[in-house]
């Protein structure tokens, strides 16, 4: 891969009580694609929602920050944005196509919401695409009376992935992709 997508790894995401049911595995897994992405040269691109006043992700507020640190140059940065698709309204796209990208990885949350839209975009843009399955995750969906109980978080998560069709790479785990500087692969 020559990038890596990091969406929304957030504070209010991974930490206290609204943290996704697999929050420190996911830390764990992000943490170890940004440091080996980061070695490799490959860029690392850390998506950062900006959610609606009131929300645990309200620009500016400690829910909002992002959990891992950024090392900022030209193969790291931060890209924010207000919709579940990284590449709607933002440079992503550019950035990508300026770096001679062709093959990313997507992880992050929310699986079914942001990670998922991500990686569609980057499919129909004609990216490779590989979301790790141990690398992104989710809540617990709901029950809904007269419809369902609730669904896991780790199932929401595979369905999510997996609904992205033939051309998605989602049974690799985090620990098997590997990383090259744009250019290189």
């Amino acid at each position: 891969m020559e990038a890596l997508i990091v969406v929304d790894v957030q504070s209010a995401f991974v930490t206290g009580d609204g943290a996704v049911p697999a929050a420190a595995r996911l830390v764990d897994r992000t943490a170890d694609l940004i440091a080996r992405a980061r070695r490799s040269g490959a860029l690392v691109v850390h998506l950062q929602n900006d959610g609606p006043p009131g929300a645990e992700d309200e620009p500016h507020t400690p829910g909002w920050e992002l959990h891992h640190p950024v090392e900022p140059g030209p193969a790291e940065l931060v890209v924010r944005k207000s919709h579940d698709d990284g590449f709607r309204d933002t440079p992503l796209g550019g950035v990508l196509a300026e770096a001679g990208v062709r093959a990313v990885a997507v992880c992050g949350v929310m699986s079914e919401m942001c990670v998922q839209a991500t990686a569609r975009t980057a499919l129909e843009r004609g990216h490779r695409v590989v979301v790790p399955h141990d690398a992104h995750a989710t809540q617990d969906v709901p029950a809904v009376p007269g419809v369902s109980g609730v669904i896991p978080a780790a199932t929401v998560s595979r369905v999510a992935a997996y609904a992205l069709g033939s051309d998605a790479e989602v049974t690799v785990p985090a620990a098997e992709v590997a990383f090259t500087a744009p250019g290189r692969g």
